[in-house]
């Protein structure tokens, strides 16, 4: 369901639309009591008919809210109002990694200090048990301060029963299937771990990996696995060699051995 700017959820005025993945529609708008911009996320009209999995979603959503720490996007609560359901967050300015990848790889300081402040998220994160499952640079905003932000923590497990298509799969949204069906798929093709690819359950080491090919990408500013469709990328994911020659020739050896760990198949 889409939301005009100008019409409310609950307390909450619509300003503009900001972008749309397959976890849901997401606008800026105001917090007409406390005076704030934030972010809502629209949940998929499929939960409406499904009070299993709204709970279940509840439940994961009550988890995340507990999750603070500097460098992860807060999540503020649940909204609903005339049968639309939402999810309020922290509203985060600047660009998104992604944006900032299509004009080259990052300088080498740069991408460390974007890179630290994520793997301090993953750590606050891993620590409280939760693991993001959909790590990639379209979650990863850089505010103008410079401060590394990592959006939709634990989302792609709360949402683990919408579906997204395959073609959306590719580039950004979450592909997802019904958590009790064999071979579930949680995350984007090309930043999947292997056994991630493999439909396996996952820890906190599928983010590892996730952070190894980001970080792969912000030195070299090419996306580490790639294909025509998502099965290839899937099986680039699961068998082709990382070619660690193509990361600059000034990446000192302590980097490139981080990434030889993150980036090692077996789990």
């Amino acid at each position: 369901m889409s939301l005009s700017p100008g019409s409310h959820l609950g307390p909450y005025e619509i300003n503009a639309p900001l972008g749309e993945g397959g976890m849901g529609v997401v606008y800026r708008a105001t917090d007409s009591k406390l005076k704030r911009q934030v972010a809502i996320k629209v949940l998929p009209e499929a939960f409406a008919a499904d009070a299993d999995r709204l709970a279940r979603f509840e439940r994961e959503a009550q988890v995340l809210a507990q999750l603070q720490h500097p460098n992860i996007a807060s999540i503020y609560g649940l909204e609903e109002s005339n049968g639309v359901r939402a999810l309020v967050m922290e509203l985060v300015e600047g660009e998104d990694l992604a944006e900032r990848l299509q004009r080259g790889p990052l300088p080498l300081d740069e991408a460390l200090a974007v890179a630290r402040q994520i793997a301090e998220a993953l750590e606050a994160a891993h620590e409280k048990g939760i693991v993001h499952r959909d790590l990639k640079p379209a979650n990863v905003k850089l505010t103008p301060e410079g401060k590394v932000k990592v959006l939709d923590f634990g989302l792609a497990r709360a949402m683990d029963s919408v579906g997204a298509s395959a073609a959306e799969v590719q580039n950004s949204p979450t592909l997802t299937a019904h958590a009790t069906q064999a071979g579930v798929l949680l995350g984007t093709a090309a930043y999947m771990a292997p056994e991630q690819a493999r439909g396996r359950p996952v820890d906190r080491r599928a983010d590892i990996w996730a952070f190894g090919v980001v970080l792969f990408e912000m030195l070299t500013g090419r996306r580490l696995f790639e294909g025509e469709t998502v099965s290839d990328i899937l099986a680039a994911v699961l068998t082709r060699e990382v070619d660690f020659g193509l990361l600059p020739p000034s990446t000192p050896p302590a980097v490139t051995n981080v990434l030889r760990r993150c980036l090692a198949r077996d789990p």
